[in-house]
């Protein structure tokens, strides 16, 4: 029995350039940088799993927030991938969180805690197994 893709990837003779869409109906893109030999005519892959991290951790923060009543007004999540170069094991992600409104310490604090728990930064700090295959 065939799953339904949550995603798919389509890349035809454009170098690089990968047409992507979900099983809700949203379509967006990817591709590389020129100095890779891409049109940079979308974000990199490396930007869309940084992306997706500061998406889920704004929204969980403000999700968290909206339920204990914390005067949240705004949240930015700015990232980097490896900004200090590629370490010789893994990869490092950096995450800084901007807090908007009166909030005191105790509530940056916990909602700081917060981020750490969001869905997507579970996923890239857990065990991940992907199982590929070719299709018939």
């Amino acid at each position: 029995m065939a799953t339904v893709p949550a995603v798919e990837a389509v890349l035809q003779s454009e170098p690089y350039v990968v047409s992507l869409s979900d099983d809700l109906g949203h379509q967006w893109s990817a591709d590389e940088p020129v100095e890779v030999g891409g049109g940079n005519t979308a974000t990199s892959p490396d930007r869309l799993i940084l992306s997706s991290l500061g998406a889920c951790t704004a929204i969980t923060i403000k999700m968290v927030a909206q339920r204990r009543n914390i005067p949240l007004t705004g949240v930015r999540v700015s990232l980097a991938l490896n900004p200090a170069g590629r370490p010789a094991q893994g990869n490092d992600i950096v995450r800084i969180v901007h807090l908007e409104g009166d909030l005191n310490d105790e509530q940056k604090v916990q909602l700081l805690k917060i981020a750490n728990a969001c869905p997507m930064h579970k996923l890239l700090t857990g065990e991940v197994r992907i199982d590929t295959d070719l299709a018939d």
